[in-house]
Parts: C-alpha cells; structure tokens; sequence
C-alpha cells in the first residue's frame, strides 16, 4: 500500500514538472515564418536562403524555405501561400512570380492573420507590410546606361527578358528602354521572351541573333536569362560585335566578364533581401512594424572588367559577408 502511494505521489510530481516546465517554455517558443521564393535551385535564391537563415538564427525563429520547379509556376506559389498558413506561419516573406495572380493568395493569407514582407519581386496586393529588394525601374536604367558608357554611334539593342508577369522584370525592362529612348542614339531591334531556363533562353537568343545580325547591344534581365545570352554569344562567336549586359551573378557570367563575351553585370544583394526579409517578418512579430518602410533598396551596382577585381566588384559577385552593414 505504502508503495503504491509513493508512486501516486512521484507521477503527481512529475505532472506537477511537466506542467510547470510547459508553463515556463511558453514565453520562449520560437515563432513561425515561411519564406516563399520564385525557385529554389538558382545561385541567387541560394543566397537569399542563406540570409534568411542567418536572420532566423539570429532572431530565434523557426523558418520553412519553399518554392517551385520553375519561375512560370505562380499556381504552386498559391498553393505554398495555402500551405504556409495551414502549418501556421505568422508571417510569409514572399517573391512573387506573377504581380497580379498572387496576389488574392496573398490577401487571403492576410485576412487568417499572415504577415506579409515582399522581397525581390512585389505582388499586387496592399496587405504587403514592406517591399525588400532592388528599384527594378533603376536597375534597367543602369543597364542601359552601362551600354551607352561604352558603345559608341547608333545602338541596335536586342532584349532577352522572362516572364511577362513578375514585376521585376518588366520594371528592369521599362527602366532600360526609357534611358535607352532618352540617349537619341538606341533602337529596340528586337524583344525575347523566354523562359526562365538557361538552355531555354540560350537557344531563344541565338534565334534572335540569327534573326537581326543588325544588334550590338543585347540585354539580360536576370541570372537564368543572362546565362543563357552569354551562351549564346560564346555559340556564336559574337563577342566581338556584340555588347552584353546581364543580371545577377553566376559563375557562367563571371567567366564570360573575364572571357570577353560578358560586358557588364547588373549585380543585385540576394543575401541582404532574405536577410533584411526575415528580419522584418521578426519586427511585424515582436510589434515593431512601425519601424519599417513601405520600401528598402538593397542596393544594385554595374560589375565590368575595369572593377572586376577591386574590392567592391569581388564583394558584390561573389559571397556576401554576413558581418557587413546589412547584417547588421
């Protein structure tokens, strides 16, 4: 008898620490973010996962990284938004593939309660608390400008750019073709839309190559697509007649700047929007989202062969140091 009381009394005890132990966890869970991007497999969404993994540690949150097969899928992307509230993330750090049919995912995420942070690509939808990223419209302009630097007499210019949807891409596309229209001495020869699909676009811009052997200026608007251009030029032995602008850093560009078949790269901070990103979706959750501004340009900066090998041009094309400003 008395050691049946003496069990009762130690599993008393041990829900008594159960309890008590769960009582002090509490406080101290780790809160739920989501982080949904274009693709998972480019070397600039490795990146932004990298920042953003470093933002989560840093802030004690417990971070999922989702995102489709292929930059085209905006209907998975929905289906990613559906999940996340589902498992029940707090906040969403989202890049949108399409501006407009994300974004009723997007607001029906944020009617069950779903901070919304934007990063790299916006969405359609005003329930975005801020936008992380590049000034796309600039970004274009700095495309074009690299090419009018250096291209003397009349530009023929040729175009590669990727889903008519993402927002990005359209505002580096409109950015480029105002300064272009500005300087008197540019025409548009031809415009591609591709997919966002290195082969895939390497084989498009051979086509429009072929097609207007009149271009010298041929333009990139992200790393998938800017692989696929020099590629393309390499293929073709053009490098001589044709100046090439792309986005983004990878190691297919970097070896066309050093090779000659690469003129200039338009070079974003993929690591600073996850980080930034995540950081953000912390404030909205410990209530400090009044700190934050509708936009945060994450810098954007022309990468040739005359800075390749500065210090400026190495940190902006290879690794982001996490113990610079940003992370900071």
């Amino acid at each position: 008898m008395r050691r049946n009381r003496l069990l009762a009394l130690w599993a008393a005890l041990a829900l008594l620490c159960l309890w008590g132990c769960g009582a002090e966890e509490a406080p101290g869970a780790r809160r739920s973010v989501a982080l949904i991007t274009k693709s998972t497999d480019s070397e600039f969404f490795l990146a932004v996962f990298a920042g953003a993994r470093a933002a989560a540690t840093e802030y004690n949150l417990e971070l999922t990284i989702s995102g489709p097969e292929t930059e085209e899928d905006y209907e998975t992307q929905n289906k990613m938004i559906a999940q996340a509230v589902e498992d029940g993330a707090e906040v969403i750090v989202f890049s949108a593939i399409d501006y407009e049919r994300n974004a009723a995912s997007i607001d029906e995420a944020a009617k069950a309660g779903v901070g919304i942070v934007s990063i790299d690509s916006g969405v359609g939808s005003d329930q975005v608390s801020t936008y992380i990223g590049t000034d796309n419209y600039a970004a274009g302009r700095m495309a074009a400008q690299a090419a009018l630097m250096e291209v003397e007499g009349p530009l023929q210019v040729g175009i590669v750019n990727y889903n008519e949807g993402t927002a990005n891409g359209q505002e580096r596309v409109r950015g480029a073709m105002d300064a272009l229209d500005e300087s008197g001495r540019a025409k548009i020869a031809a415009v591609v839309t591709t997919l966002v699909d290195a082969p895939r676009a390497q084989t498009d811009t051979v086509g429009l190559l072929l097609d207007h052997p009149e271009i010298n200026v041929l333009m990139a608007f992200n790393e998938p697509t800017s692989v696929g251009a020099a590629r393309a030029v390499r293929t073709l032995d053009r490098a001589e007649q044709i100046f090439l602008v792309g986005f983004d850093s990878n190691i297919v560009t970097i070896d066309g700047l050093q090779d000659g078949y690469v003129d200039a790269l338009i070079v974003q901070n993929p690591y600073a929007m996850g980080y930034l990103g995540v950081e953000s979706a912390y404030k909205l959750l410990s209530e400090q989202s009044g700190g934050l501004e509708p936009m945060l340009d994450t810098a954007t900066q022309i990468v040739n062969r005359e800075n390749f090998f500065t210090i400026d041009g190495q940190k902006a094309l290879f690794a982001f140091d996490p113990y610079s400003n940003w992370a900071k």
